[in-house]
């Protein structure tokens, strides 16, 4: 084991702004903060930074690629449990609304995943796969009628929340008020909030996630009664080692589906859109050979531009990494962000390139148990809403720059007005 490495708390020396624990440091535009992140990977050890307000816990941030996969990879000394989030899931939440697969380890977390995977059949992800294409075309076919707008709410955050619900079994009737929950439980994740914004934005949130699971035991009791072919009824006729899934474990299950599946695409399939827009050469390559292209540029748009930016780990065990000596409580922040533009790993980092292989971006994660289990579907339905972008809306630009959303946690777009000059009705080229 290597010696404990003494490492500085607070901004990074020379670099006031690199102080990630200050809120402020994620409001600066984005290009700066990539750039202290690059600083930060020239460091010899994983830099310390010790919150102001809140817990006050010092916590070691990772952004080497290798670091940040290495971690990623053994779950027994970087431990999701008790939680991934800032702050870390209080007991008596988990308690009432049941604990996510992503705050889990071990057993628990391998019984539960391995459940839900058996859940989505060949037969189940077949069907998926058709849908996609099928929404995609739907949601250009309402785009091209009612014209420029908000391409997030026209398209974006649609496109992932209807293909879930239809992958669910969720009746129409019930969408629109658990769409409304979806933007409830994570409109305030990863921002600083102010004032009585403090009190009152978690109480939102809990509310909304707690109606939102009502709504779904709804929904899980109707399937428990008369099943169908969706991914409801596969799961509340499932079971781990013997049992089968509780109310919350359902829960639980539903709302990280609905509002990370949901979040995390819609953010990606709004960056692919701007990237595509700020470099017309990449657009041009994808448009002279789509089905050539595609996958690479699916993995390029997330590579460039991260949905999630970070996860958190706790220590388990006395271990050591990336220079530094770990003890067991101390708290990581895998940096996805900084990994994914590791010059050591990807030749001119900063280059949005479409025909980047390999691309071992870390954008679904490091690897290992908690690998996004959504990554798959997420990549078809971003392919096939671009498809019909491009081949049916004529010149899609945009006349103004996206409206980001300040937050340590996720890329988050809030809208991106968006125009078109014209629209070809016989369907993709």
């Amino acid at each position: 084991m290597n010696a404990p490495t003494q490492l500085s708390t607070g901004p990074v020396r020379g670099t006031a702004e690199a102080d990630l624990a200050d809120p402020a440091f994620w409001r600066l535009p984005r290009a700066e903060r990539l750039s202290a992140f690059a600083r930060l990977r020239e460091r010899d050890a994983p830099a310390l930074f010790t919150p102001r307000t809140g817990s006050r816990t010092p916590f070691r941030v990772l952004v080497r690629h290798a670091d940040v996969r290495s971690a990623s990879r053994q779950p027994q000394l970087f431990a999701s449990a008790p939680g991934v989030t800032d702050p870390e899931p209080a007991p008596w939440a988990k308690a009432v609304f049941g604990n996510s697969m992503v705050h889990m380890d071990g057993a628990e977390h391998a019984g539960l995943r391995r459940t839900v995977s058996r859940a989505f059949t060949p037969r189940l992800l077949a069907a998926a796969e058709r849908n996609i294409e099928a929404v995609a075309r739907r949601l250009v076919d309402e785009v091209a009628a009612e014209g420029p707008g908000d391409f997030m709410r026209s398209a974006a955050a649609r496109m992932p929340f209807e293909v879930i619900c239809d992958l669910m079994g969720i009746p129409a009737r019930h969408r629109a008020a658990i769409a409304a929950r979806v933007d409830h439980a994570s409109e305030y994740v990863g921002v600083q909030r102010r004032g009585l914004a403090r009190v009152r934005i978690p109480g939102r949130g809990l509310r909304s996630l707690a109606r939102m699971q009502l709504e779904m035991s709804g929904i899980a009791r109707e399937r428990r009664r008369v099943p169908a072919d969706d991914l409801i009824s596969a799961l509340v006729r499932a079971d781990v080692d013997g049992q089968a899934l509780s109310v919350r474990q359902l829960g639980a299950f539903f709302s990280l589906l609905l509002v990370a599946g949901v979040e995390t695409t819609r953010n990606a399939i709004a960056h692919g859109l701007v990237l595509l827009d700020a470099h017309p050469d990449q657009r041009a390559l994808l448009e002279s050979d789509f089905d050539r292209y595609a996958d690479g540029a699916v993995d390029e748009i997330v590579r460039h531009s991260t949905p999630i930016i970070q996860f958190r780990r706790t220590v388990t065990a006395p271990c050591s990494l990336g220079g530094c000596s770990f003890a067991p409580g101390d708290k990581v922040v895998l940096l996805y962000a900084s990994a994914n533009r590791d010059a050591s790993v990807f030749e001119d980092p900063d280059v949005f390139d479409i025909t980047r292989s390999p691309n071992p971006h870390l954008g679904y994660g490091g690897g290992g148990p908690h690998h996004c289990l959504g990554a798959h579907l997420a990549k078809l339905e971003m392919k096939a809403l671009f498809r019909e972008l491009l081949t049916r809306l004529g010149d899609v630009r945009l006349p103004a720059a996206p409206v980001l959303v300040d937050s340590n946690f996720d890329n988050r777009v809030g809208s991106l007005p968006f125009t078109f000059s014209g629209v070809h009705p016989n369907g993709p080229l």
